[in-house]
């Protein structure tokens, strides 16, 4: 009989600041957010480190007190890996390496890295390839010093693995063939989509992890790939769905995240296509993740910098069954009420009122209100549908007919 293997976790430390413009609050936030993209790249955290200074050190990132403290663990527990929650500059990279002697990653290259791990297609994989050198250019000196320790594993997938004799001329090169090989693939996509005729397309946007494919599961009864990771999709799907007799097209699409790499921002503007050409966005929220109103803005923020913060949304607050909220004991007259206390009936009575019925309470697991959710949808691509083809008005009833 086979053992069964268990996968090997790189044990990982983690660095943040405390600074004038990122409270203790906020960098525990970004820290714990941190500490599950690691683990979706193959990492285990042990210890964080946490310095509050007014702003990052040029030289290290962090001071040096700091820095000795963490070298001290680094080697008395045989750390292989320090991921910096902001980014660092290449010369930052180059000295925090001297001093440690071990693989440094910032929040970037994390990103990018499960990015290469997740990229199934060969478009994906070129976007993922195309970010990764604009990343690598202007620190090739710094990383070439891993590149000669082949060392594997978290931060150092990716292109430069294979090719470690390559200068800055090849490199730029390769950004550019990488470039014309998107635009012709941009070009196929975009007569793709044109050839898909005048259905009324949905498009599924969202930070990452709250549950976009789950919920494109249920409603498209598809197989789309999901998993409580980070980043499971990057592929967009696109599925013919019908809802009562209405056909339209559903589209899922890579998840956002704060700190976003510009690199991948740039590389990723393509696959967000079917956001930019879809006639309505069913943004959906994770209302059980304790920061989800950040999360919110995090996406308002990314559909403004592709012309998208004025399509009609429907916000879908997903994971109601893992919603749960703190409470403060009757005789107790000093603890402060705050949002952490609200009910999900009191959520409903704030800032999400002012939604109407654009504001819907889900779980896509459990399939809680989703005969709701389909009305919903259905009443919206309908208006649009007859909008743009007022003589099939009568085939579509102005409610499911059940």
């Amino acid at each position: 009989m086979l053992e069964q293997k268990e996968t090997a976790y790189e044990k990982t430390v983690l660095i943040g600041i405390v600074t004038r413009n990122q409270d203790e609050e906020k960098l525990i936030e970004f820290l714990d957010e941190l500490e599950f993209l690691t683990y979706t790249a193959g990492g285990e955290v042990v210890k964080r480190f946490i310095q509050k200074m007014d702003m990052p050190n040029s030289k290290t990132f962090i001071g040096t007190g700091k820095m000795e403290e963490v070298r001290a663990f680094v080697e008395d527990n045989e750390i292989g890996t320090v991921v910096f929650d902001d980014e660092l500059s290449p010369a930052q990279l180059r000295n925090i390496e001297k001093i440690l002697k071990a693989k440094i990653i910032d929040r970037t290259n994390l990103i990018l890295d499960i990015f290469a791990q997740r990229a199934q297609t060969s478009y994906a994989r070129t976007q993922v390839e195309l970010a990764q050198y604009q990343y690598l250019l202007p620190r090739l000196t710094g990383l070439w010093t891993h590149l000669e320790r082949q060392r594997g594993g978290i931060g150092m997938r990716g292109p430069g693995e294979t090719e470690i004799e390559t200068d800055r001329r090849i490199v730029r090169d390769r950004i550019s063939l990488l470039k014309k090989k998107l635009q012709t693939i941009d070009r196929q996509m975009a007569t793709q989509r044109g050839n898909r005729g005048k259905l009324v397309r949905v498009a599924l946007v969202g930070y990452t992890n709250v549950g976009k494919s789950t919920l494109m599961n249920v409603i498209a009864k598809s197989e789309v790939f999901a998993e409580n990771k980070l980043f499971a999709t990057l592929d967009t799907t696109v599925r013919k769905v019908v809802i009562g007799n209405l056909p339209f097209l559903l589209s899922d699409t890579v998840g956002f995240i704060r700190k976003l790499p510009t690199q991948l921002v740039e590389s990723f503007k393509s696959t967000l296509d079917e956001v930019r050409e879809a006639d309505l966005l069913l943004h959906v929220v994770d209302i059980s993740h304790p920061q989800f109103e950040d999360h919110i803005d995090s996406v308002h923020k990314i559909l403004g910098e592709i012309d998208c913060a004025d399509k009609p949304t429907i916000m879908v607050f997903n994971k109601i069954d893992a919603y749960t909220h703190e409470t403060i004991a009757a005789d107790d007259l000093t603890t402060e009420r705050t949002k952490a206390h609200y009910t999900l009936d009191e959520w409903k009575r704030t800032w999400m009122s002012k939604i109407g019925d654009n504001a819907l309470f889900i779980s896509a697991t459990h399939k809680e209100n989703i005969d709701e959710f389909r009305k919903r949808v259905y009443k919206e691509v309908r208006d649009i549908h007859v909008t743009r083809f007022p003589y099939n008005n009568f085939l579509y009833p102005e409610v499911i007919e059940e």
